[in-house]
């Protein structure tokens, strides 16, 4: 036995040898890397500190301590950690080789939480709840369904959350005592995927029921727990005109709600619902930006939200009582999300990162006015101090629209015109907002290479008009405007149109491929991450229980002339035109773009004569989440960045 491990070990010391002499950098067994060149280890070594930043994310209060729930990744994935104070240790809990979605205390006495995990990646979220005491997990779900976690009720033995389980398309509603996974029960059959639990009343006697019929059309249903009965809180939408409705709360007394709502406005206003009268009262009427975020506080007299103003995360706090602003802490430019107050106190939680500030955990009392820093994470030896921070700019597109975007310039050892990456987000229904750039940091300080983050047209924040111009037949507006970005950096003296890449992810990585299309002769080269080539093909193969939300933004493929402009437009029928580098990155149980769409990119550009790369990882998703795989993604992303964007 001894002979046969002393022979493992030599075995595992040569190998390592081998490699380290070669100077490559190995992909994990999990990675298909094609067309990919060698990394070498010199160039890992000098980009490996950008990959040691972490972050920190606030999940929740306990009810009787001030201790908390945070996610952060010591090892390769994001785990639930206990924190005590603020700055104080951070106790891992959980220890899984996939991410934790979300995670919460036990109201009332916080003995145990309960968290969501899905498997590598394809979004299946199971329920878990884990025991304090004893560090005990306990599957509460059937461990193959999609489950999301909802509100708890007020009394804290039980939790609502949806199901796919009975047919995997609609999202069910379930009620279940989590210390007791027998009592799991279905409360109420629902028709389509877009349903979710926000709020329990005082007396635990009604659920407030949110139906997300796409990005700016939803409901607000109310479910009576001993009947089961349901009714239409919010009014049926008539016309063209859609409404939106965010995730409500009861007010203390049972007698309202508070939500924010785009109705009669073009953007999402924080309101009070009077649940006996049907009357909005509009709280926020002077501020003309969207209510992003929002939490009422234990008492119910403050409501804290966050505004999206130009792609710029604000914080406010308001006195529900007289509806004045309450002073709240001071806020660098950058994004802030998951408020949440401190049970029975003053004290309100949140996350916030900025240009040089890792995302990070906060927290503002109220009453005195302290602001305190509960997590400062690692920045892997960089000086934050000097990261470049965004510039907000704007330019005209074909219509005479102004879009706007954030641009990062390199520092300014780097003389002349400066090679450009455009990365264009997800969604298509989100926005960028300046945030901390992580990784993206080594294209600015060591290339030298400006970064561009555009929100076009059907981006969030920028009013209910601007969301849907993209919606439809009118897809190819949202072309437009990059080609109207493409123009723009013609007229910057800083920047070298010459020299342009563009990338993005989901929507983003199609926003990629469309660019790469009807712009190839504009660029330089392109990243595509888990894009779709043909909206046809991704409603075909997307999940079932998202399958009608995305139908609602892109159109539907079954209907004839929908279908033809979709193939119309579509890069896997325009890939001809590519004759510029392209790099394609896919998870391989992503169950929202199937991996079909990136293969069939990858073999109609490789018919050109085109150069394309391709990394699939089989343990990932909608993108890559674990430490390695991101690592040689990046890797193999700046090693595509100098051969064909740089020389």
């Amino acid at each position: 036995m001894k002979m046969i491990i002393w022979v493992l070990i030599i075995l595992v010391s040569a190998t390592w040898s081998v490699n380290a002499q070669v100077g490559e950098v190995m992909p994990s067994e999990n990675l298909v890397v094609d067309g990919v060149p060698k990394i070498p280890t010199s160039l890992a070594e000098k980009a490996d500190r950008y990959t040691s930043f972490r972050t920190a994310l606030l999940l929740s209060w306990h009810p009787l301590k001030r201790t908390m729930l945070v996610g952060t990744r010591f090892c390769d994935t994001v785990q639930v950690h206990q924190l005590d104070s603020p700055g104080g240790a951070r106790t891992q809990l959980t220890f899984f080789n996939d991410a934790i979605r979300g995670a919460s205390f036990q109201p009332k006495f916080g003995k145990y939480l309960v968290f969501e995990k899905d498997i590598g990646g394809n979004e299946f979220d199971q329920i878990y709840r884990y025991d304090l005491a004893t560090g005990e997990v306990t599957l509460l779900t059937d461990g193959k369904s999609r489950n999301i976690l909802g509100a708890w009720s007020q009394a804290g033995d039980r939790i609502a959350y949806t199901s796919t389980r009975r047919n995997g398309k609609d999202s069910d509603l379930y009620i279940i005592n989590p210390s007791d996974p027998k009592s799991d029960s279905l409360f109420a059959q629902l028709e389509g995927g877009g349903w979710e639990a926000p709020s329990w009343s005082p007396d635990d006697r009604k659920i407030i029921v949110r139906q997300r019929l796409s990005q700016e059309e939803t409901y607000l249903w109310m479910f009576d727990v001993d009947s089961g009965a349901k009714s239409l809180i919010t009014l049926p939408q008539t016309g063209t005109e859609k409404v939106f409705y965010s995730e409500a709360q009861f007010t203390k007394d049972g007698r309202g709600i508070y939500l924010a709502t785009d109705k009669d406005s073009e953007f999402r206003r924080m309101a009070y619902f009077d649940l006996t009268s049907k009357r909005f009262t509009f709280l926020t009427e002077n501020i003309p930006w969207d209510v992003e975020f929002f939490d009422l506080s234990p008492d119910g007299m403050l409501l804290a939200f966050v505004t999206v103003e130009d792609g710029i995360s604000v914080l406010h706090i308001l006195n529900a009582a007289n509806r004045k602003e309450v002073p709240g802490p001071r806020i660098p430019i950058g994004r802030i999300y998951g408020v949440n107050w401190r049970p029975e106190s003053r004290e309100l939680g949140y996350t916030m990162a900025s240009a040089r500030s890792t995302t990070d955990v906060f927290s503002f009392d109220v009453g005195t006015r302290k602001q305190e820093r509960w997590t400062s994470s690692e920045t892997g030896g960089i000086n934050t101090d000097n990261l470049a921070e965004p510039k907000l700019v704007r330019w005209k597109s074909f219509d005479g629209r102004m879009i706007s975007g954030f641009l990062y310039l390199p520092p300014a050892r780097f003389n002349g015109k400066r090679p450009i990456i455009i990365d264009i987000h997800g969604g298509p229904e989100y926005l960028y907002r300046p945030g901390f750039l992580g990784r993206n940091n080594y294209y600015l300080n060591e290339l030298g290479v400006a970064l561009l983050f555009p929100n076009i047209r059907g981006s969030l924040g920028y009013g209910k008009t601007f969301l849907g111009l993209d919606n439809g037949f009118l897809r190819e507006n949202a072309y437009k405007d990059v080609g109207a970005l493409l123009n723009w950096v013609q007229t910057q003296p800083s920047l070298d149109a010459e020299r342009l890449m563009v990338t993005g992810a989901s929507y983003g990585g199609h926003m990629t491929l469309a660019s790469a299309t009807f712009y190839n002769e504009r660029i330089r080269c392109a990243v595509d991450v888990v894009g779709q080539s043909n909206f046809v093909t991704f409603l075909q193969n997307t999940e079932s229980y998202r399958r009608d939300l995305r139908r609602a933004e892109y159109g539907d493929e079954r209907d004839p002339k929908m279908r033809a402009f979709l193939e119309k437009i579509a890069p896997i029928n325009n890939a001809g035109r590519i004759n510029k580098p392209l790099f394609v990155v896919q998870g391989g149980n992503d169950p929202r773009v199937a991996p079909s769409e990136s293969e069939q990119m990858v073999k109609s550009v490789r018919k050109n004569g085109t150069p394309v790369w391709y990394l699939m990882a089989k343990d990932e998703g909608h993108g890559f989440y674990k430490k390695n795989n991101v690592d040689f993604q990046f890797y193999a992303t700046i090693l595509f960045i100098k051969q064909y964007l740089l020389n």
